[in-house]
């Protein structure tokens, strides 16, 4: 028998959970409620979930002492779902562990997609020496980028900026975060050196870089590498 995923829903809105239940459910997947911050980091702990919904505006505990408890021992996707939409709430969210953020109103589409995203990418076995996203493969012993079977040629940055991505596929990775990962936190704030870089890669990766289909602008927040079906 098929064993479900599970997805933690943690959010006051009994509404905004109905809709939740009967979208996923519909789709195979397990729901479990919280409407607390308390009894969500229970749950989490309990039911042990594949992936956690989380609103911010809780009526017990602020959602980022939540996601910032939860993700101390549990590594599951986090997706925030809130109506908080500005640039420091979501930057924020982020910064504290979600993996992802959407605001409310939001798409139930759109939803399902981060959700098959940040799955996949949970269960992707990291120690593989072979990494594919569509037409791109990465091998980590040769250090080759491949396209259409084609090698790419990348400066030691541009691989560094590949790996990062590729190992964190359909996860928002901060402008901050990169920095950080990619030169140092002297760099934190050269949000203007990230786009250089970034403008480069995308030369060489995307069919058109002018309308990128592999690593995706998250406006004022940063970017995101989105998964490819493979042709």
């Amino acid at each position: 028998m098929e064993i479900k995923p599970v997805i933690l829903v943690i959010d006051d809105e009994s509404q905004i959970r109905k809709i939740l239940r009967i979208t996923l459910e519909s789709k195979g997947y397990k729901i479990i409620e919280a409407e607390n911050g308390n009894t969500g980091i229970v749950h989490a702990a309990s039911y042990h979930p594949e992936l956690i919904i989380l609103d911010l505006g809780l009526p017990d505990i602020n959602g980022l002492a939540v996601l910032k408890e939860i993700r101390s021992w549990n590594t599951a996707p986090v997706i925030v779902l809130s109506v908080r939409n500005s640039e420091e709430d979501i930057v924020s969210a982020l910064e504290s562990g979600a993996d992802d953020y959407l605001t409310k109103p939001f798409n139930s589409a759109e939803l399902l997609a981060r959700i098959r995203a940040n799955l996949r990418r949970s269960m992707q076995v990291q120690e593989s020496n072979v990494i594919n996203n569509g037409t791109i493969k990465i091998d980590l012993i040769s250090h080759i980028v491949t396209k259409n079977d084609i090698e790419i040629k990348l400066t030691l940055t541009e691989y560094s900026l590949m790996i990062l991505f590729i190992k964190n596929i359909g996860k928002v990775l901060t402008h901050n975060l990169i920095l950080k990962e990619i030169w140092g936190s002297a760099y934190s704030e050269q949000v203007q050196y990230l786009r250089v870089f970034i403008g480069q890669l995308r030369k060489k990766i995307e069919d058109d870089p002018s309308d990128p289909k592999f690593i995706k602008t998250e406006s004022g927040v940063g970017y995101r590498m989105v998964y490819q079906k493979e042709k």
